[in-house]
């Protein structure tokens, strides 16, 4: 069986690697013409499928238009009621190693003269005054009618 494309006739003894037009092979590979030569060169342009340049014409062979389906095929997710994940992780975290020094807050020599340093802060400052005299004045207070 043949294929006419335009004045180009393709038949079925056409190699999988032998150079073929974009727009020929997206209407060989795609024949319910969902793709095309622009859909083609978007797909090289992302890095998954790779073309010839030859005498200025770009060229693909039908091999690659496979390797092409290939990289761009979706991968399945597993369906997140599955319990997997939960159940992939590690739930006994008592015998794990934690991350970090092995160091506690208390054996460090740094961390004791900062903690010094934020109590003296802390207490305020000594006072700048002499002390209160135990005699306290007196003095009358008027309260102010409004009118």
């Amino acid at each position: 069986m043949s294929m006419h494309f335009g004045s180009v006739e393709i038949g079925d003894d056409v190699s999988r690697d032998a150079p073929i037009r974009l727009d020929v092979a997206a209407k060989i590979a795609f024949p319910d013409g969902s793709m095309g030569a622009k859909g083609l060169r978007k797909e090289r342009d992302k890095g998954n499928l790779v073309t010839e340049m030859i005498a200025g014409k770009e060229y693909v062979t039908l091999a690659e238009i496979e390797r092409m389906r290939e990289r761009c095929r979706v991968q399945r997710k597993a369906p997140d009621l599955s319990g997997a994940r939960k159940a992939a992780r590690q739930t006994d975290h008592s015998a794990a190693k934690q991350d970090g020094s092995s160091r506690t807050a208390g054996n460090d020599p740094a961390l004791a003269l900062a903690m010094a340093s934020v109590m003296r802060l802390k207490s305020g400052s000594q006072p700048t005054s002499p002390k209160s005299t135990s005699q306290r004045a007196t003095a009358t207070v008027t309260p102010i009618r409004s009118k």
